[in-house]
Protein backbone atom coordinates (compact mmCIF):
# COMPACT_ATOMS: atom_id res chain seq x y z
CA UNK A 1 0.00 0.00 0.00
CA UNK A 2 1.31 3.14 -1.05
CA UNK A 3 1.12 6.40 1.37
CA UNK A 4 -1.89 7.75 -0.65
CA UNK A 5 -3.71 5.02 -0.11
CA UNK A 6 -2.99 4.57 3.79
CA UNK A 7 -4.08 8.78 4.23
CA UNK A 8 -7.20 7.32 2.76
CA UNK A 9 -7.71 4.96 5.03
CA UNK A 10 -6.20 6.68 7.83
CA UNK A 11 -8.75 9.27 7.53
CA UNK A 12 -11.74 7.14 7.29
CA UNK A 13 -10.59 5.11 10.34
CA UNK A 14 -10.05 7.59 12.26
CA UNK A 15 -13.84 8.82 11.73
CA UNK A 16 -15.08 5.71 12.23
CA UNK A 17 -13.20 5.69 15.76
CA UNK A 18 -14.55 8.76 16.62
CA UNK A 19 -17.59 7.45 15.11
CA UNK A 20 -19.53 4.01 14.97
CA UNK A 21 -16.07 2.30 15.43
CA UNK A 22 -17.19 -0.05 12.14
CA UNK A 23 -14.40 -1.62 10.58
CA UNK A 24 -12.67 0.29 6.76
CA UNK A 25 -12.02 -1.82 4.37
CA UNK A 26 -10.18 -1.39 1.09
CA UNK A 27 -12.63 -3.38 -0.85
CA UNK A 28 -14.96 -1.68 -3.84
CA UNK A 29 -18.56 -0.57 -1.88
CA UNK A 30 -20.40 -3.98 -2.40
CA UNK A 31 -17.97 -6.30 -2.19
CA UNK A 32 -17.04 -7.86 1.49
CA UNK A 33 -13.11 -8.27 2.48
CA UNK A 34 -12.73 -10.88 5.36
CA UNK A 35 -10.92 -8.97 8.12
CA UNK A 36 -7.50 -11.01 8.73
CA UNK A 37 -7.44 -10.67 11.81
CA UNK A 38 -10.26 -11.17 14.55
CA UNK A 39 -9.79 -8.81 17.30
CA UNK A 40 -8.10 -10.21 19.49
CA UNK A 41 -5.79 -10.83 17.72
CA UNK A 42 -4.88 -7.62 16.17
CA UNK A 43 -3.14 -4.53 17.75
CA UNK A 44 -5.11 -2.02 19.68
CA UNK A 45 -4.84 1.36 21.07
CA UNK A 46 -4.59 1.47 24.81
CA UNK A 47 -3.75 4.15 27.17
CA UNK A 48 -2.00 4.93 30.65
CA UNK A 49 -3.50 8.41 31.11
CA UNK A 50 -6.26 8.30 33.30
CA UNK A 51 -5.30 4.98 34.76
CA UNK A 52 -8.51 4.02 36.96
CA UNK A 53 -10.59 7.50 37.47
CA UNK A 54 -13.85 6.41 37.10
CA UNK A 55 -14.62 10.12 35.45
CA UNK A 56 -12.55 9.48 32.62
CA UNK A 57 -12.65 5.89 32.02
CA UNK A 58 -15.99 6.53 30.21
CA UNK A 59 -14.44 9.27 28.19
CA UNK A 60 -12.16 6.33 27.11
CA UNK A 61 -14.64 4.24 26.01
CA UNK A 62 -16.41 6.74 24.01
CA UNK A 63 -13.20 6.91 21.92
CA UNK A 64 -12.97 2.87 21.22
CA UNK A 65 -10.47 2.41 23.99
CA UNK A 66 -10.70 -0.61 25.54
CA UNK A 67 -7.21 -1.30 27.08
CA UNK A 68 -5.09 0.28 29.24
CA UNK A 69 -2.37 0.83 31.68
CA UNK A 70 -3.83 1.41 35.10
CA UNK A 71 -3.24 3.16 37.98
CA UNK A 72 -1.34 1.43 41.10
CA UNK A 73 -3.16 -0.57 43.55
CA UNK A 74 -3.08 0.98 47.13
CA UNK A 75 -0.30 -0.21 49.55
CA UNK A 76 -1.72 -2.25 52.25
CA UNK A 77 -1.13 -2.03 55.78
CA UNK A 78 2.69 -3.42 55.25
CA UNK A 79 3.53 -1.34 52.23
CA UNK A 80 2.88 -3.25 49.32
CA UNK A 81 -0.32 -4.46 47.05
CA UNK A 82 -2.65 -6.52 48.56
CA UNK A 83 -4.68 -9.33 46.28
CA UNK A 84 -7.78 -7.06 47.58
CA UNK A 85 -6.46 -3.56 46.26
CA UNK A 86 -5.23 -5.01 42.78
CA UNK A 87 -8.42 -6.57 42.25
CA UNK A 88 -10.17 -3.12 43.26
CA UNK A 89 -7.59 -1.49 40.32
CA UNK A 90 -9.34 -4.63 38.11
CA UNK A 91 -13.04 -4.09 39.05
CA UNK A 92 -12.83 -1.03 38.84
CA UNK A 93 -11.51 -0.64 34.81
CA UNK A 94 -13.81 -3.60 34.32
CA UNK A 95 -16.80 -2.02 35.29
CA UNK A 96 -16.10 0.94 33.32
CA UNK A 97 -16.29 -1.47 29.94
CA UNK A 98 -12.69 -1.69 29.98
CA UNK A 99 -9.30 -4.03 30.83
CA UNK A 100 -6.62 -3.97 32.36
CA UNK A 101 -3.75 -5.13 30.90
CA UNK A 102 -1.18 -3.80 33.08
CA UNK A 103 -0.33 -1.83 35.93
CA UNK A 104 1.64 0.87 36.94
CA UNK A 105 5.06 0.02 39.58
CA UNK A 106 6.38 2.46 40.61
CA UNK A 107 9.83 0.82 41.63
CA UNK A 108 12.08 2.49 43.86
CA UNK A 109 16.13 3.36 42.78
CA UNK A 110 17.28 2.20 46.17
CA UNK A 111 16.22 -1.03 44.86
CA UNK A 112 19.60 -1.65 43.11
CA UNK A 113 21.83 0.02 45.84
CA UNK A 114 23.81 -2.74 47.79
CA UNK A 115 23.24 -2.35 51.35
CA UNK A 116 19.29 -1.20 50.78
CA UNK A 117 17.79 -3.05 48.40
CA UNK A 118 17.25 -6.88 49.89
CA UNK A 119 13.98 -5.62 51.70
CA UNK A 120 12.55 -3.53 48.89
CA UNK A 121 13.32 -6.14 46.60
CA UNK A 122 11.67 -8.26 48.81
CA UNK A 123 8.68 -5.95 48.95
CA UNK A 124 8.62 -5.81 45.13
CA UNK A 125 8.22 -9.31 44.95
CA UNK A 126 5.15 -8.96 47.27
CA UNK A 127 3.40 -7.04 44.86
CA UNK A 128 4.45 -8.95 41.56
CA UNK A 129 2.93 -11.51 43.36
CA UNK A 130 -0.36 -9.95 44.04
CA UNK A 131 -0.94 -9.09 40.75
CA UNK A 132 -1.14 -12.12 39.76
CA UNK A 133 -3.46 -13.28 42.49
CA UNK A 134 -5.85 -10.44 41.04
CA UNK A 135 -5.33 -11.08 37.43
CA UNK A 136 -3.63 -8.16 36.73
CA UNK A 137 -1.53 -9.37 33.43
CA UNK A 138 1.22 -6.58 33.35
CA UNK A 139 3.70 -4.39 35.01
CA UNK A 140 5.15 -1.30 33.71
CA UNK A 141 8.05 -0.21 35.63
CA UNK A 142 11.46 1.66 34.97
CA UNK A 143 14.83 1.30 36.73
CA UNK A 144 16.32 4.38 35.86
CA UNK A 145 19.33 6.49 37.49
CA UNK A 146 17.53 10.38 37.29
CA UNK A 147 19.80 13.18 36.86
CA UNK A 148 17.57 15.46 35.55
CA UNK A 149 14.05 16.14 34.56
CA UNK A 150 12.71 14.47 31.86
CA UNK A 151 11.81 17.34 29.54
CA UNK A 152 13.34 20.99 29.47
CA UNK A 153 10.34 23.04 28.55
CA UNK A 154 7.62 23.63 25.83
CA UNK A 155 8.21 24.66 21.94
CA UNK A 156 5.42 25.92 19.54
CA UNK A 157 3.50 23.96 17.81
CA UNK A 158 0.59 23.91 15.31
CA UNK A 159 -3.00 25.63 15.84
CA UNK A 160 -0.82 27.44 19.15
CA UNK A 161 -0.96 24.82 20.96
CA UNK A 162 3.00 23.64 22.43
CA UNK A 163 5.10 20.56 22.32
CA UNK A 164 7.27 18.87 25.31
CA UNK A 165 11.14 19.69 24.69
CA UNK A 166 14.22 18.14 25.57
CA UNK A 167 17.12 20.19 25.19
CA UNK A 168 20.52 18.99 26.57
CA UNK A 169 21.71 22.84 27.03
CA UNK A 170 19.33 23.73 29.16
CA UNK A 171 19.82 20.71 31.35
CA UNK A 172 22.58 23.27 34.05
CA UNK A 173 19.14 24.18 35.73
CA UNK A 174 17.87 20.51 36.30
CA UNK A 175 17.74 18.90 39.44
CA UNK A 176 20.79 16.85 40.42
CA UNK A 177 20.93 13.05 41.54
CA UNK A 178 21.47 11.83 45.08
CA UNK A 179 23.57 9.19 43.81
CA UNK A 180 27.52 8.93 43.37
CA UNK A 181 29.78 7.69 40.37
CA UNK A 182 28.04 4.52 38.95
CA UNK A 183 30.18 2.73 36.02
CA UNK A 184 28.89 0.30 33.49
CA UNK A 185 29.71 -2.64 35.08
CA UNK A 186 28.12 -1.47 38.32
CA UNK A 187 25.16 -0.48 36.82
CA UNK A 188 24.77 -4.04 35.39
CA UNK A 189 25.36 -5.81 38.03
CA UNK A 190 22.81 -3.74 40.10
CA UNK A 191 20.04 -4.82 37.14
CA UNK A 192 21.14 -8.20 36.72
CA UNK A 193 21.16 -8.44 40.84
CA UNK A 194 17.42 -7.09 40.86
CA UNK A 195 16.36 -9.44 37.66
CA UNK A 196 17.77 -12.30 39.28
CA UNK A 197 15.30 -12.14 42.32
CA UNK A 198 12.03 -10.75 40.48
CA UNK A 199 11.99 -12.45 37.10
CA UNK A 200 11.19 -16.12 38.45
CA UNK A 201 8.55 -14.65 40.61
CA UNK A 202 7.03 -12.94 37.69
CA UNK A 203 6.82 -16.07 36.02
CA UNK A 204 5.95 -18.35 38.79
CA UNK A 205 2.87 -15.82 38.87
CA UNK A 206 2.49 -14.94 34.71
CA UNK A 207 2.58 -11.39 35.21
CA UNK A 208 5.06 -9.77 32.53
CA UNK A 209 7.28 -7.06 33.57
CA UNK A 210 7.61 -4.70 30.84
CA UNK A 211 10.56 -2.36 31.42
CA UNK A 212 10.66 1.45 29.55
CA UNK A 213 14.07 2.85 28.27
CA UNK A 214 15.40 5.25 30.27
CA UNK A 215 14.36 8.77 28.98
CA UNK A 216 15.97 11.07 27.56
CA UNK A 217 19.02 9.24 26.67
CA UNK A 218 21.89 10.27 28.99
CA UNK A 219 26.01 11.44 26.85
CA UNK A 220 28.30 9.18 27.68
CA UNK A 221 30.40 11.91 29.18
CA UNK A 222 28.29 13.67 32.24
CA UNK A 223 29.51 15.32 34.55
CA UNK A 224 27.66 12.83 37.12
CA UNK A 225 30.00 10.37 35.91
CA UNK A 226 26.86 7.57 35.81
CA UNK A 227 27.09 5.13 33.29
CA UNK A 228 23.08 4.89 32.05
CA UNK A 229 23.12 1.43 30.05
CA UNK A 230 19.07 1.55 29.64
CA UNK A 231 19.15 4.32 26.99
CA UNK A 232 20.74 2.33 23.37
CA UNK A 233 19.27 -0.17 21.61
CA UNK A 234 22.36 -2.27 21.88
CA UNK A 235 21.48 -2.01 25.98
CA UNK A 236 17.98 -2.96 26.06
CA UNK A 237 19.31 -6.14 23.99
CA UNK A 238 21.43 -7.24 26.59
CA UNK A 239 19.06 -6.37 29.34
CA UNK A 240 16.05 -8.52 28.07
CA UNK A 241 18.85 -11.60 27.36
CA UNK A 242 19.29 -11.64 31.61
CA UNK A 243 17.00 -14.05 33.37
CA UNK A 244 15.27 -15.45 30.23
CA UNK A 245 11.71 -15.93 30.43
CA UNK A 246 8.57 -14.92 28.26
CA UNK A 247 7.38 -12.39 31.50
CA UNK A 248 10.66 -10.19 31.29
CA UNK A 249 10.61 -7.92 28.46
CA UNK A 250 10.13 -4.11 27.18
CA UNK A 251 7.42 -1.29 27.01
CA UNK A 252 8.53 -0.39 24.35
CA UNK A 253 9.04 2.93 23.85
CA UNK A 254 9.65 4.08 20.19
CA UNK A 255 10.02 7.70 20.87
CA UNK A 256 12.92 6.53 23.32
CA UNK A 257 14.26 4.30 20.63
CA UNK A 258 13.88 6.99 18.24
CA UNK A 259 15.71 9.01 20.62
CA UNK A 260 18.41 7.02 21.36
CA UNK A 261 19.47 6.41 17.65
CA UNK A 262 22.52 7.86 16.31
CA UNK A 263 21.37 9.90 13.46
CA UNK A 264 23.29 7.61 10.75
CA UNK A 265 21.04 4.77 12.17
CA UNK A 266 17.73 6.40 11.21
CA UNK A 267 14.72 5.46 9.92
CA UNK A 268 15.58 1.81 9.52
CA UNK A 269 17.65 1.61 12.84
CA UNK A 270 13.68 1.69 14.32
CA UNK A 271 11.68 -0.36 12.61
CA UNK A 272 15.03 -3.25 13.10
CA UNK A 273 14.66 -2.72 16.58
CA UNK A 274 11.25 -3.70 16.63
CA UNK A 275 11.52 -6.52 14.47
CA UNK A 276 14.62 -7.95 17.05
CA UNK A 277 12.43 -7.16 20.11
CA UNK A 278 9.25 -8.36 17.76
CA UNK A 279 10.28 -11.66 16.87
CA UNK A 280 11.52 -12.55 20.15
CA UNK A 281 8.14 -11.54 21.78
CA UNK A 282 9.98 -9.02 24.16
CA UNK A 283 7.26 -6.13 23.19
CA UNK A 284 4.54 -6.49 25.69
CA UNK A 285 3.41 -2.76 25.25
CA UNK A 286 4.54 -0.10 23.11
CA UNK A 287 4.21 4.36 23.71
CA UNK A 288 3.28 4.34 19.91
CA UNK A 289 4.57 8.35 19.62
CA UNK A 290 6.07 10.85 17.68
CA UNK A 291 8.63 13.35 17.66
CA UNK A 292 11.17 15.54 16.02
CA UNK A 293 15.16 15.38 16.70
CA UNK A 294 17.12 13.27 18.50
CA UNK A 295 19.23 12.29 21.85
CA UNK A 296 20.33 16.61 22.24
CA UNK A 297 17.28 17.81 21.43
CA UNK A 298 13.94 17.03 20.44
CA UNK A 299 9.86 18.13 20.58
CA UNK A 300 6.90 15.00 20.79
CA UNK A 301 5.01 16.56 17.80
CA UNK A 302 1.27 15.30 16.79
CA UNK A 303 1.23 11.81 15.74
CA UNK A 304 1.21 12.95 12.13
CA UNK A 305 3.69 15.48 12.02
CA UNK A 306 6.95 13.85 13.32
CA UNK A 307 10.17 12.43 11.73
CA UNK A 308 9.10 8.98 12.44
CA UNK A 309 6.97 7.15 9.87
CA UNK A 310 4.00 6.43 11.76
CA UNK A 311 1.83 3.63 9.20
CA UNK A 312 5.46 1.71 8.59
CA UNK A 313 6.05 1.62 12.13
CA UNK A 314 2.04 0.28 12.60
CA UNK A 315 3.42 -2.54 9.54
CA UNK A 316 6.27 -3.70 11.28
CA UNK A 317 4.51 -4.26 14.45
CA UNK A 318 2.34 -6.06 12.63
CA UNK A 319 5.04 -8.40 11.03
CA UNK A 320 6.27 -9.62 14.19
CA UNK A 321 3.09 -10.37 15.04
CA UNK A 322 2.20 -8.00 18.13
CA UNK A 323 -0.96 -8.06 18.95
CA UNK A 324 -0.69 -5.86 22.56
CA UNK A 325 -1.63 -1.92 22.93
CA UNK A 326 -0.14 1.05 21.12
CA UNK A 327 -0.22 3.58 23.93
CA UNK A 328 0.01 7.73 22.79
CA UNK A 329 1.82 8.12 25.73
CA UNK A 330 2.42 12.25 25.45
CA UNK A 331 0.65 14.59 23.31
CA UNK A 332 0.83 18.11 22.96
CA UNK A 333 -1.02 21.16 24.89
CA UNK A 334 -3.41 23.72 25.21
CA UNK A 335 -5.15 26.10 27.30
CA UNK A 336 -8.25 25.67 25.58
CA UNK A 337 -7.82 21.97 26.82
CA UNK A 338 -6.33 21.54 29.99
CA UNK A 339 -7.11 17.87 30.71
CA UNK A 340 -5.84 16.69 26.97
CA UNK A 341 -9.33 15.10 26.32
CA UNK A 342 -9.26 16.70 22.39
CA UNK A 343 -5.49 15.75 22.05
CA UNK A 344 -5.59 12.30 23.15
CA UNK A 345 -8.67 11.74 21.12
CA UNK A 346 -7.06 12.99 17.83
CA UNK A 347 -4.31 10.52 18.66
CA UNK A 348 -6.97 7.61 19.73
CA UNK A 349 -8.44 8.26 16.35
CA UNK A 350 -5.22 8.34 14.61
CA UNK A 351 -3.75 4.78 16.09
CA UNK A 352 -7.44 3.18 15.25
CA UNK A 353 -6.93 4.02 11.59
CA UNK A 354 -3.87 2.89 11.50
CA UNK A 355 -4.60 -0.45 12.62
CA UNK A 356 -7.28 -1.15 10.67
CA UNK A 357 -5.21 0.46 7.39
CA UNK A 358 -2.48 -1.89 8.32
CA UNK A 359 -4.83 -5.01 8.50
CA UNK A 360 -6.68 -3.86 5.57
CA UNK A 361 -3.86 -3.89 3.47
Amino acid sequence: MDRREFLRLGAAGAAAAMTTGGAVSSAPVGEAKEDPKSPAERMKVGCQRWGSNPKRLPHLLRCGVRNICASPARAGPDGVWTEETCRDVRKAVEEAGLQADMMYWGVPIQVLVPGQRDALIERARKNILAAGQAGIPGLQYTLNVRVWQARTGRASGRGGGTYSEWDLSKVDSQRKPHVGALTAEEHWDRITYFLNKVVPVATEAKVRLALHPNDPPMPDKNRWNIDQVLDSVDGLKKFVQIAESPYHGLLFCQGCVWEMLPKSAKPDGLYEAIRWFGTRKKIFAVHFRNLRGGAEKFVETYHDEGEIDMFKAAQTYKEVGYTGMLMPDHVPHHPDDPEGLQHFAFAYGYIKGLVQAVYSA
